[in-house]
């Protein structure tokens, strides 16, 4: 299930970070691209980059959170490019803080952009997809949508939601030869943190970003590494090796894995902040 040369693609969350990477990864295969955000001056940031790779990019500001806009969008896809072949749900923001202390405020802002967006996106471009008879989803995910970290509620749940989902897609529309695949990865320099709420006093927050400088794949390489997931119609993609390990051995033993192996990665995440 190859993604066609020319792919024509919408990307949401595209200002900046993976977005922006997938963008310019769809540009070096001469890709047609809606590039979507709030933030209009990153998408243009990112227009003209994928200009200067060699694609065409169009630029439509959506918020994922409100139906009305991203059927504005899907419409715009329809008229600017005639169809989409590849919808990327990849806008997203972060929560952290332990559950009862994280208002609920934040548990509903973080549900509108980061699940509700991607259920959006699917229920309305699906249909479009269905009567094509083609097309692919990716689904940004992440690896705490499999693992399910402490003092990650508000996120790990909506990650979850994403992944079952993708899975529940995946089995409705293999019959109309539609593909989806969820993103997982663990950590990477993104604009995340910057579009975050959290509830911590620092020291996670100061982890996960210390674990994102120091991971050997960036924003460039799970960009391929997704599309390369595309291209062979996986429905999992999970680029980090210490991801697939973590999540090959909660498939094996979830009780050992939570009782025993959870909070060993937690600390040894805490003692290589220090080190760095």
């Amino acid at each position: 299930m190859t993604l066609p040369s020319s792919c024509r693609s919408v990307v949401t969350g595209a200002a900046g970070g993976l977005g922006r990477a997938l963008c310019l990864e769809l540009a070096k295969r001469r890709g047609r691209i809606v590039i979507s955000d709030v933030e209009l001056q990153g998408a243009e940031e990112t227009a003209h980059l994928v200009a200067e790779q060699g694609g065409k990019a169009l630029v439509k500001r959506c918020d994922v959170s409100k139906p009305d806009d991203v059927e504005e969008l899907a419409q715009f896809a329809d008229r600017e490019l005639g169809a989409t072949d590849l919808l990327i749900n990849n806008a997203g923001v972060a929560v952290a803080g332990a559950v009862g202390d994280v208002p609920l405020r934040d548990w509903e802002w973080i549900f509108g952009i980061n699940l509700w967006g991607v259920i959006y996106g699917c229920h309305t471009f699906v249909p479009r997809f269905k009567q094509q008879r083609s097309g692919h989803i990716l689904n940004v995910a992440s690896a705490a949508g499999l693992l399910s970290a402490p003092d990650m509620g508000p996120y790990n749940v909506t990650k979850a939601g994403v992944v079952s989902l993708s899975e529940t897609l995946a089995s409705e529309l293999r019959a109309f030869g539609v593909g989806v695949t969820a993103l997982c990865p663990t950590f990477f320099v993104t604009g995340i943190m910057k579009q975050s709420r959290s509830q911590l006093v620092g020291d996670l927050a100061g982890t996960a970003q210390a674990l994102m400088e120091k991971s050997k794949l960036q924003a460039p390489e799970v960009a391929q590494r997704a599309l390369a997931a595309c291209d062979k119609g996986d429905l999992y993609c999970v680029p980090m090796s210490d991801g697939q390990l973590a999540w090959r051995l909660k498939g094996l033993a979830p009780e050992v894995f939570y009782k025993r192996i959870m909070p060993v990665m937690v600390t040894n995440m805490r003692r290589q902040r220090a080190k760095l």
